[in-house]
């Protein structure tokens, strides 16, 4: 898939890219693909998607960083990955998703925390069991790994563990837990939507 990406010079532009790009189902294996092999294959998960954003926020210097949901049991759930922004001190996140939810958030967001809060009860199983479990601190990975990885060809591995071995908060204070209600049946049915199929 070829593009400019010097078209894509604001955080809409970068989101209605990412929406219209094909989902990475990783089919045969994990992918962590960069920003240069996710344009030349033509499909990305939301890892690739978060990474894919930030390079191009960069370019037109807009503040970006990764942020990464954590679920209780990888077993029952998927972590997820977002690129956040700032613009005019408040915050934002580009989403690369395949459901209705855990999508883009407009820059109305006063902290972080503020705008990982909102994702929290939309991050449900089917029986509408919530399981986010903590999100981390805005992760800068222009600081950590320089931009060499946004053309590489071997996936970006390490940028992976780094994001999932950095700080993170939990979502629910403990004295709190007993008080977490399961999603209504309407909401489950409202995630159900998807935006491409496996092949």
């Amino acid at each position: 898939m070829k593009m400019n990406i010097k078209k894509l010079n604001t955080p809409k532009k970068v989101q209605d890219f990412l929406d219209k790009m094909p989902f990475n189902f990783e089919e045969k294996e994990e992918n962590y693909m960069s920003p240069m092999r996710v344009l030349k294959i033509g499909k990305m998960h939301c890892f690739e998607g978060a990474i894919f954003a930030c390079f191009c926020l960069q370019q037109h210097n807009i503040e970006n960083y990764l942020m990464d949901l954590k679920v209780k049991d990888l077993k029952k759930d998927s972590d997820h990955t977002l690129c956040i922004f700032k613009i005019n001190k408040y915050w934002g996140a580009i989403s690369k998703t395949n459901h209705s939810v855990l999508r883009w958030r407009d820059p109305i967001y006063k902290t972080p925390r503020e705008l990982a809060m909102s994702y929290f009860h939309e991050y449900f199983l089917d029986n509408g069991q919530k399981t986010l479990l903590s999100f981390s601190k805005p992760f800068d990975v222009w600081k950590r790994f320089g931009g060499k990885w946004a053309t590489m060809e071997k996936d970006l591995d390490k940028i992976a563990e780094a994001l999932d071995e950095s700080p993170h908060i939990n979502f629910v204070p403990k004295e709190n837990e007993k008080f977490i209600r399961p999603a209504g049946k309407t909401e489950i049915k409202g995630a159900g939507i998807t935006e491409w199929k496996k092949k």
